[in-house]
Formats: C-alpha cells, sequence, structure tokens
C-alpha cells in the first residue's frame, strides 16, 4: 500500500418507514427518495424498513445507471426490510437473523413477524476489504415498561458477535442501522465497547443538522409528537459506525442529516431523518499498540456485567411465563379428558360437547405460549453464556497486568 493512499466514501442510510397500507404518502415518498440518490450519488445507500419488496425493486430500476449493484435481505413472514445500493460491485453477501424479535402474540407491534436481521456486504475498493453491515433491530414502544428490553439487548450482542467473527479479514468495517437504542442504552454501549466502532456523529468535526444528531424530530410531520413529549429535541437512534484496523486510519469528514424535510422538495423522505456521511480512509505508519490499561478495560467489564444481568433477568421472566403456560396446558389436558368421559358416559353429553372446542383451543393456545417461552429462554440462555465467558476472559486479561506486577515487586524485595 503507498504511503499516500486515501480513499473517500460517500454512505447514505435511512430508516424508509415504508409500511404497505400504513405509512403516508409511502409511493411518493419512494419515488422522491430515488430521485434523491440520483442526484447524490453516494458510495453506499443503505435503507431499513423497505417491507414492500415491489418498491425494491422500483427502487432499483430508477437506481440501476448510478449504483449497478443492489440486494433485498429477505426474513422472516414480512422481510428484514433491508436492502442496499452500491456504486461498486459487490463481492459477497450473508445475513443473520436475529434469534430473538419480540413476541408473536403481541400482533399489533408485529416485530415479530418481520425478521429482523443483519445484513452484511463485502466490497473491494482501492484494494481494501470493505465489510458494510445494515440492521434494523426491534423497536422500544414504552421508555417506562420497555417488555422489549432483554431483546433489544440480545440483539445487539447478537450483532457484536457478527461484526466480530465476520470482520476478521476487513480492512474497514462499516455499521449503518436503526438500532433503537439512544446513544447511552445497554445495547448501544455493548455494541461498541465489544466491536470498538466509532460513531460518526461524535467523531466528526462538520456536522450540519438537529441538535444533538437527533435522527427522530417533532418537526418531521409523520412525528407523533406524543412519543417524543420526554424529548423535546427529538430522538437519535440511527447510526453510522466505522472502525479500520492497524496500518490505516478513517474519520468521519462531514455528517449531515435532513432536519423534517427533504433538501430539495421540502417533505419528509420518512417519520426518520437521513444520515449523510463522508468518511476518509488513508493509510497510517504502523504504531506500537500497548495493551489495553486497567482503566481502557473496566468499561467494557462493566457493561458486560450490565448486560449478563439484564440478560439474567429476561431469562428469569421468560421460564416464568413458560412454567405457567405449561400448567395451564396441563389444565386444559385434564378439562379435555373430563369430557371426553362425560360424552362417552352420555352424562351431561350436550355440555361436553359444547365445551369441547374453547378446552382444545386452551390446550393449543397455552402450548403454543409454552414452546415459545421455553424457547425465548434458551435465547437468552445462550446469550448470557457467551457475554459470562467474554467477562470471564476480560478480568484474566484485567488480572494478569496486576499479577506480573505484583511478581515484579516480589522479585526486587527478594534481590534487596
Amino acid at each position: 500500500m503507498k504511503p499516500n493512499f486515501s480513499l473517500r466514501l460517500r454512505v447514505f442510510n435511512l430508516n424508509c418507514w415504508g409500511i404497505p397500507y400504513l405509512s403516508k404518502h409511502r409511493a411518493d415518498r419512494v419515488k422522491r427518495l430515488g430521485d434523491f440518490l440520483n442526484r447524490e450519488s453516494f458510495d453506499l445507500a443503505l435503507l431499513e424498513e423497505v417491507w414492500s419488496e415491489q418498491d425494491f425493486q422500483y427502487l432499483r430500476q430508477k437506481l440501476l445507471p448510478a449504483y449497478p449493484a443492489a440486494h433485498y435481505f429477505r426474513s422472516g413472514i414480512i422481510g428484514s426490510g433491508l436492502c442496499v445500493f452500491s456504486k461498486h460491485p459487490i463481492q459477497e453477501f450473508t445475513q443473520h437473523v436475529f434469534t430473538l424479535n419480540g413476541y408473536p402474540y403481541m400482533i399489533h407491534h408485529g416485530d415479530w413477524f418481520c425478521g429482523k436481521a443483519v445484513g452484511l456486504l463485502v466490497l473491494h475498493l482501492g484494494g481494501l476489504v470493505l465489510n458494510a453491515y445494515v440492521t434494523h433491530l426491534h423497536a422500544e414502544y414504552n421508555r417506562q415498561k420497555d417488555i422489549y428490553l432483554a431483546h433489544r439487548v440480545a440483539q445487539a450482542w447478537e450483532l457484536a458477535q457478527f461484526i466480530h467473527h465476520t470482520s476478521k479479514k476487513a480492512d474497514v468495517v462499516l455499521l449503518c442501522g436503526d438500532l433503537n437504542l439512544h446513544p447511552k442504552d445497554l445495547g448501544c454501549r455493548l455494541l461498541k465497547e465489544w466491536t470498538g466502532l466509532h460513531d460518526a456523529f461524535l467523531e466528526t468535526r462538520d456536522f450540519k443538522g438537529p441538535e444533538e444528531g437527533c435522527t427522530m424530530v417533532p418537526e418531521n410531520c409523520y412525528v407523533n409528537r406524543q412519543e417524543l413529549e420526554q424529548f423535546p429535541l427529538g430522538i437519535r437512534i440511527d447510526y453510522v459506525l466505522y472502525k479500520a484496523v492497524s496500518g490505516l486510519y478513517i474519520s468521519c469528514k462531514t455528517l449531515r442529516t435532513t432536519t423534517g424535510h427533504e433538501p430539495h422538495s421540502g417533505s419528509p423522505l420518512s417519520d426518520h431523518e437521513a444520515l449523510m456521511a463522508t468518511l476518509c480512509v488513508r493509510h497510517s505508519p504502523p504504531q506500537h499498540n500497548p495493551s489495553p490499561t486497567h482503566a481502557e478495560r473496566s468499561p467494557l467489564i462493566s457493561v458486560l456485567r450490565e448486560a449478563w444481568a439484564e440478560l439474567d433477568q429476561g431469562m428469569a421472566q421468560g421460564r416464568w411465563w413458560a412454567t405457567i403456560a405449561g400448567y395451564v396446558t396441563g389444565l386444559g389436558l385434564l378439562l379435555l379428558a373430563l369430557l371426553c368421559a362425560l360424552a362417552a358416559g352420555g352424562e351431561i353429553r350436550e355440555v361436553a360437547v359444547l365445551l369441547w372446542t374453547p378446552s382444545v383451543g386452551l390446550v393449543l393456545g397455552a402450548g403454543a405460549f409454552y414452546l415459545f417461552h421455553v424457547q425465548e429462554a434458551k435465547g437468552l440462555c445462550r446469550a448470557r453464556a457467551e457475554l459470562q465467558h467474554v467477562l470471564g476472559r476480560a478480568r484474566e486479561a484485567q488480572d494478569q497486568p496486576a499479577l506480573l506486577l505484583g511478581q515484579q515487586e516480589g522479585d526486587r524485595a527478594e534481590e534487596q
């Protein structure tokens, strides 16, 4: 690699709010999004909540001259809603569907049916390998009573692990998406600490957009202002995160977001604001990287402990619901056996027949409830076990310098 090597990468990210039949002015917004992307000609456009594959095909045809490479990540019943458009050839792509993603009986929220996931595409740019990730985590519907917190923490951990294990051959790592996490939320801190990703909003010196980098603002006509009563400026839940390997230096030269309206037409492209980042990658002379100090490891250990406790609480709750559902299923089976005996004996046969259908429904419903929460508890247990292992390794690494220092001091005392 030449000493004066440099690479400029322009990235666009947007949660498109493209729910068929429910999202307002969806067709018009998709059309204007295509026009906007053609005008700006980014290197990469990463989109979330493109729930309709027809919308993706429309954008693909419209953007084909400027973005010849594209991919739509399919998962779940409705779909992941994730898609990417690239000016450069896509060398590889894959995806990981999150193990936990809400509850099927919470139909009005709908996250369980979507198959939330993380998509990965590998690009070769100027001799570098770029791993670009796009994701969308479970929504937060009630910040005070967040029944999905354990699921979102588990998703953040799975996302961090997926990036950790798939980016070992990458020179540059880029993650964009709607994390549904505030900057200081547990899931966001866990993701950053474990992957070492940098936040474009915090790193850039040239930012233009809403105050505090908010990506959902009350000025947007599609936003429900009642949901932002606690946050008069808005909330920041959409991110551009990045890092580079040793020998390379990556920085965010500029970061722009829309401010409740699209720059050209004035109407919003979505209920979320778009993120537009210009990243610069250049050669950096090899530097000696000392082992992380005690102070540097402490934030990782702290956030791992916090995440472990949250997953443990969620696992206990999942097991409790599974136990209740198991008892209800057992009682339902006993009731069915009793009804069969009454019907066979001819006693109150009409009543037994009438109660048969609701009893079968009770058994099937409680059985499905039991199976789901058993699966939930196992998923949380798996994530907790991974966290516990990483936490143990981090503690060992933290204690080693102290042990070495103690040994050195003991050796000096013996010499004296």
